[in-house]
């Protein structure tokens, strides 16, 4: 029998942490079988900047999701994301011995390392390397180049860059935490996997996840990723504004955002106002809901027009470029009220909110639905494709079942050599039994090729942590 693969995702964002664990149910569909949320301390616009704080934010959540599903967590497939993210597009190409020769994996994994030793800034370290369309010969717009003949292999790349320290922060944080880190996802890329269909990703989309201290942006056309940005801006920005402009705190101005919040001041009549309670004894503060609307409708404008300057950027006004599905917007901050309408006036793009539930399991948690869950069902389903690394690197723990007799008799005692673990022995009147694990399949060519390039950089994230203790 197939052994079951169990995957873990752990987004760590600016507002939250979550810790979701799912499989595959018989339909092919994602089964969450626990979540663990906790508030996210000690990460700032998606960057580790308290170790401590994260450390404990990560177990809160880890713990939760451990005792909602009753699996054991043992590694993670984490989510990067961060102010200091950034992409370049890049070609390169190799020109092979042999032209009679079949292209294999070996020569696209020779291009892809070729592409790895490109110059960058100080500090920083390619950690993702997409290839687009392949060139073989002067013969453009190939796709799958394997299993062709040629004697020169060009390809374009989308290459993603960010800061090292930032990278092994994260995976410093895991590490203590208590579990492995197995595999990093860029989170824009989780984002898409969870919200976006392959039509719109043929026919051009752009998809942006408003989250609370970053808003990350992906572009796709002709089904292939085409641009990435992270633009340093989320709602908490907005709870900010609010804050400073109401003279509130904190709280308070996410309390007014969610319940009363709206991206467009218009509906709001003079005369709608919300009393908060005031300070130890103070006098209640009443707030206009038409002034909170405009505090919020600035601020979003704003975060719009930095993501459109991007898709601008991108060549979204080219006809070939176009951007035929517009755009998808998800992440909590898509929650705002009259946001779709907001970003349709400001770009002139068609525009739907994004939920992750065209994936999940029909008897999912209606909660689990949610934008705010996007990018955590994303790097679920990012740790499910990889069925040969799910076993061991992804799996979580599961428990055996225990099979107990209980009998009148008693057993003579049995002399145990020496070095016999204490484990080993077999309590009295019990008898354990522990259910064989199936053995894992040798890993094809083909799935070499589709295993994600991440990996290559986990290894050095580990073998960097290990060598700093």
């Amino acid at each position: 029998m197939e052994k079951e693969h169990i995957a873990v995702g752990l987004d760590i964002g600016t507002t939250k942490i979550v810790a979701m664990i799912g499989r595959k149910n018989e339909y092919g569909k994602l089964e969450i079988l626990g979540v663990g949320k906790s508030k996210s301390l000690g990460v700032a616009r998606g960057v580790v900047n308290n170790i401590t704080q994260t450390i404990h934010s990560i177990q809160q959540a880890i713990f939760e999701a451990e005792n909602n599903s009753g699996y054991k967590i043992k590694d993670v497939v984490v989510g990067i994301a961060g102010q200091h993210i950034r992409s370049i597009q890049h070609s390169d190409y190799i020109s092979r011995a042999n032209a009679e020769e079949v292209i294999g994996g070996k020569d696209i994994d020779l291009l892809i390392n070729q592409v790895h030793k490109l110059a960058m800034l100080p500090g920083e370290e390619i950690i993702h390397v997409l290839p687009q369309e392949f060139k073989i010969d002067g013969q453009s717009d190939i796709k799958e180049p394997i299993g062709m003949y040629g004697g020169r292999l060009e390809s374009s790349f989308h290459v993603v860059v960010g800061q090292a320290s930032s990278i092994r922060n994260v995976g410093r944080c895991i590490q203590s935490s208590g579990i492995e880190l197995s595999g990093l996802t860029l989170e824009p890329l989780a984002s898409a996997d969870a919200v976006l269909s392959q039509e719109e990703k043929e026919a051009g989309v752009a998809l942006i996840d408003i989250g609370g201290g970053t808003t990350d942006l992906a572009i796709f056309k002709d089904g292939i990723i085409r641009h990435t940005a992270v633009i340093p801006f989320g709602g908490n920005v907005i709870t900010d504004d609010i804050k400073e402009g109401c003279s509130i705190i904190e709280k308070q101005a996410e309390l007014l955002k969610v319940k009363f919040g709206s991206a467009w001041p218009g509906e709001n009549k003079d005369n709608e106002i919300v009393s908060i309670p005031g300070l130890r004894g103070r006098e209640p503060k009443e707030i206009s809901l038409k002034n909170l609307s405009k505090i919020i409708h600035a601020r979003v404008v704003e975060i719009i027009e930095q993501v459109f300057a991007e898709i601008k950027a991108y060549g979204h006004e080219d006809p070939r470029k176009k951007l035929i599905a517009g755009i998808v917007l998800t992440g909590g901050g898509s929650q705002l009220k009259h946001i779709k309408q907001l970003v349709e006036y400001i770009t002139g793009m068609d525009t739907r909110i994004g939920y992750p539930n065209e994936h999940l399991a029909g008897n999912s948690d209606e909660e689990i639905s949610s934008p705010l869950y996007a990018t955590a069902v994303g790097l679920v389903m990012n740790s499910l494709e990889n069925k040969t690394q799910s076993a061991v690197k992804f799996e979580t723990k599961v428990v055996p079942e225990k099979v107990t007799f209980k009998t009148e008799q008693v057993f003579e005692p049995i002399k145990l050599p020496e070095d016999t673990k204490a484990e080993e022995v077999v309590a009295e009147n019990e008898l354990e039994i522990q259910l064989p694990v199936a053995p894992m399949k040798p890993e094809s060519t083909e799935t070499k090729i589709r295993r994600s390039f991440f990996d290559k950089y986990v290894d050095k994230i580990k073998e960097f942590l290990d060598n700093a203790e």
